[in-house]
């Protein structure tokens, strides 16, 4: 995407997704906003001192987040694998951006158990 929307993607994304991965397109259809994410090309840093190569994407995922102007907003997420040279081991990022047992992301689960307080 054009560098001059990062501002408006910083207010837009959690911070995790703008950290990690790149928006490569989106689509609005109905009521729906559908973002494409892809993870960056950066090895994590449990791994910088080993030889890896990157070794394409997981399957896609797909969570959803907090609502925009009245549409169901949903990231369709493509992780990234590294592979360990010496030891062809297949490593990922450790992270975790899914509220446990769902498909949301974890800031829109703390919201949704806020208000039902």
């Amino acid at each position: 995407m054009h560098e001059s929307f990062n501002p408006v993607l910083d207010i837009i994304f959690p911070q995790s997704l703008r950290s990690y991965f790149e928006l490569t397109n989106y689509v609005q259809e109905n009521e729906q906003i559908h973002f494409y994410l892809q993870e960056i090309n950066d090895v994590p840093i449990e791994f910088k001192e080993e030889k890896i190569v990157s070794k394409g994407f997981y399957d896609e995922a797909t969570v959803q987040d907090f609502p925009i102007r009245g549409c169901q907003v949903f990231y369709h997420i493509k992780r990234r694998r590294w592979l360990l040279e010496g030891s062809g081991q297949v490593v990922h990022r450790n992270w975790d951006l899914l509220a446990k047992g769902t498909r949301i992301t974890q800031d829109f689960a703390d919201f949704l158990k806020e208000i039902s307080r």
